[in-house]
């Protein structure tokens, strides 16, 4: 399977921050990589971005599990997909932590993301005080059952491994710890899905991490917001074997 490299903007960026992507376009026309590349910027982005034909894929960050209704302030995914969108980010573990999102709410977006035509982005990882104690692999299987709903395939869906304790600490597990969990997790869904490793990738760490076994591409929040930082992590991925 080709990698996927997945930049999260997460709630940052204005018009002024489209020219990241167009300068991330232009980079990538020049030496084109050998994998999927999909930018996450804000909702209120995501028709502009998509309309500067940039030739890069753009996603949403999360997604309501109703097509509509009364639900002041959410999006849901056909409305990411009528903006443009190809791909969604579900079940972040900052939506889990700060907006109460059950494994059963992660799965019902994801399923309407399908609804929609998207590909869903399903995030996993386990905090700092579950790896303390050992309980990192159960924490995870845990999320992987009860946030994939049946029907999952390599063309809707991508697992996004992301331990808590790593995003934006500029932490990261070791080696060995990513390739452990990321083979626990390759054994435990039946279907093959890309497995994505995020929390703390950076131009620094990236060909390491996206050279590990069973690392089928990342998840990038910070470092993605900028162009130069961007393509470098993306120019670290390798090719399809």
């Amino acid at each position: 399977m080709r990698q996927l490299i997945a930049g999260n903007w997460k709630m940052n960026g204005l018009g002024a921050s489209l020219a990241e992507i167009a300068a991330l376009s232009s980079l990538l026309r020049t030496d084109p990589p050998p994998c999927d590349v999909v930018v996450c910027p804000p909702a209120t982005l995501i028709a502009r971005a998509v309309a500067l034909n940039s030739g890069i894929a753009i996603g949403g960050q999360d997604c309501h599990a109703e097509a509509s209704g009364a639900f002041t302030g959410d999006v849901s995914a056909e409305m990411l997909r009528d903006a443009g969108a190809t791909a969604v980010i579900v079940g972040h573990s900052e939506r889990r932590q700060y907006h109460g999102e059950t494994d059963a709410i992660v799965a019902a977006k994801a399923r309407a993301a399908w609804r929609a035509g998207l590909m869903a982005i399903i995030c996993i990882g386990e905090t700092e005080a579950e790896r303390d104690a050992g309980d990192a692999h159960d924490v995870c299987a845990r999320q992987l059952d009860g946030s994939i709903p049946a029907g999952a395939s390599a063309a809707n869906t991508a697992i996004a491994y992301e331990p808590v304790w790593a995003i934006g600490t500029g932490r990261t597990p070791t080696a060995r710890e990513i390739v452990a969990m990321h083979e626990h997790i390759r054994n435990r869904v039946a279907t093959p899905l890309r497995i994505l490793y995020g929390g703390s990738v950076k131009p620094s760490n990236a060909r390491e991490i996206l050279s590990l076994a069973d690392v089928d591409g990342a998840l990038v929040g910070g470092a993605s917001l900028k162009a130069a930082d961007f393509v470098t992590i993306v120019r670290a991925c390798r090719a399809a074997v």
